[in-house]
């Protein structure tokens, strides 16, 4: 263990938080940032930041396309005051400009155009004239509509929320997001601030928010501002430092050949890892010094190896981005995009791998400020239509829960809309999220790649990679990967035998009916 690993390890929980915030101060060259101040809203016309440059662009290459929506939809069951919960959202709309936004081009530079005055509606629709029976089927239909309903950056409006009102005590609200003036941050923001103004307006009060410091827009302007010169050189020369080589191309099993473009079709499959296995887990990591994000990234990359027979794994994720104080009260487009890269070389013992993972973690998190596409724009990757850049597969721990929205007299629980057209940018993304019953994950797959047996067959070898991790982490990489084909044998084997079972099944029911013919 070197010298910065056992320092780390030695921390307490909240020290060591508090050091992964402080990252910025690398080798005793500190990075500091300028305030953020308020812009002069005369020209009302404002730079896109980094992130939101990025989807403008794809958006000019695909209008309309809706692998960028944000959607969120809830039950809510009790006496609602929709006239309340209008004015709350018209109340917010108010509050971030962002969110009365939108994107144009002058002279050949994309800009944000904030309207100066809300105009938001809370559209409703009366489902009560149906029978009851057939209520809830419109509603799952209209739900799967709302979520892939397209945007218009250059119209607007980029948020959008519907009322479906199937009786006076049962309402389904539908909430829908352009990413480019919003993230899962920015959820919570949204969710705490309406169920904080529909109190206040229920009872007759004003507004208990007080005034924001600063605008999205505000941040746009110092983001490019900021992010120049030294700042800017000594970002890149790290990630051209850990990324400049040829970077490789994780190149997993697939059940059928790459298209010669991406389509962007998608599926989802769930993984429930159960809370035994994520105590396990978080031990490991409290012994070792390491966040549980580690652990997972540390076996994720353990998981690729296998299949591919790769050492050298390139991973994404997402990080929040909001270092300073007056952005974390802001709703807009601030996360950014990560490059791991995990060298599994040398067979080492997984508490081995973890040092190595946490180093270049940590490595990564001092250098996040440089956005996603600035970084491939630096690095320059040979462009190709039927993969994304830098890296294909992609794995985020959601380690700040969103709020549930809790409005007076009212139970909210969350719609399951089930979503047969998922968009999906990359080859394959797992994203986990820690809940009372253990770690919860959604794979999202390419269905030009993989078939759904495939993905379930995945998820099933990571819960039982996780599982010997947690109670043996000092065994090698060679004897887990063995472990884990062992597995894969015996369940191909009894997929076999159900198989060679069914087949031998439907024979004798064939020869019985030709015998009662006879």
């Amino acid at each position: 263990m070197s010298d910065l690993s056992q320092k780390i390890a030695a921390l307490t929980p909240g020290k060591r938080q508090l050091l992964l915030q402080k990252l910025h101060n690398k080798k005793g060259e500190v990075l500091l940032r300028s305030q953020i101040v308020p812009q002069s809203r005369e020209s009302n016309s404002f730079p896109l930041s980094f992130a939101q440059q990025r989807l403008w662009f794809l958006d000019q290459l695909q209008p309309g396309h809706s692998a960028y929506n944000i959607f969120q939809s809830m039950r809510l069951v009790g006496w609602l005051n929709v006239p309340m919960l209008e004015q709350s959202f018209q109340e917010v709309v108010k509050r971030h400009e962002v969110l009365r936004t939108t994107f144009t081009t002058v002279d050949s530079q994309s800009i944000q155009v904030i309207a100066p005055t809300p105009t938001f509606r809370l559209l409703v629709v009366d489902l009560q004239q149906l029978p009851k029976d057939k209520r809830e089927v419109e509603v799952l239909r209209l739900a799967h509509e709302e979520a892939q309903h397209s945007f218009n950056l250059a119209k607007g409006p980029l948020l959008r929320v519907t009322l479906l009102r199937q009786s006076e005590t049962d309402h389904v609200l539908l909430l829908t997001m352009h990413h480019i003036i919003s993230d899962g941050w920015s959820i919570g923001v949204l969710i705490c601030e309406i169920a904080a103004l529909y109190e206040a307006f229920s009872l007759r009060k004003p507004s208990p928010l007080s005034q924001l410091s600063i605008q999205y827009a505000d941040f746009a302007v110092w983001q490019r501002q900021w992010l120049q010169g030294e700042q800017l050189e000594t970002q890149l020369a790290y990630w051209k430092q850990e990324l400049g080589s040829r970077l490789p191309v994780i190149e997993l099993p697939t059940d059928r050949p790459r298209l010669t473009i991406q389509t962007f079709s998608g599926a989802r499959e769930t993984l429930m890892l159960p809370k035994t296995l994520s105590e396990k887990l978080k031990a490991l990591n409290q012994r070792q010094g390491i966040t549980l994000f580690m652990i997972l990234l540390a076996a994720f990359g353990t998981l690729l190896s296998w299949y591919t027979g790769q050492e050298d794994i390139v991973v994404g994720t997402d990080i929040a981005n909001r270092n300073q104080a007056e952005t974390k009260r802001l709703i807009g487009f601030f996360a950014n995009q990560l490059v791991l890269r995990t060298d599994l070389s040398g067979n080492p013992t997984f508490l081995e791998l973890l040092e190595r993972v946490r180093e270049m973690t940590l490595e990564a998190y001092a250098h996040q400020d440089l956005p996603f596409d600035k970084l491939v724009d630096a690095l320059n990757p040979k462009r190709e239509l039927n993969r994304s850049p830098l890296f294909q597969v992609k794995l985020v721990l959601e380690n700040t829960q969103t709020p549930s929205l809790e409005l007076p007299n009212l139970t909210i629980s969350s719609l399951k809309v089930e979503n047969k057209t998922v968009q999906v940018q990359f080859d394959l993304l797992l994203e986990l999220n820690e809940t009372e019953k253990g770690l919860f994950g959604v794979w999202e797959y390419n269905t030009d790649l993989f078939d759904t047996a495939s993905i379930v067959q995945m998820s099933r070898n990571f819960e039982i990679l996780l599982g010997k991790i947690s109670t043996h982490p000092e065994t090698k990489l060679n004897e887990l990967k063995t472990i884990l084909s062992e597995a894969d044998k015996q369940h191909n084997l009894a997929q076999e035998q159900v198989y060679q079972n069914t087949i031998q099944q439907k024979l004798m029911n064939a020869k019985r009916r030709n015998n009662s013919r006879l």
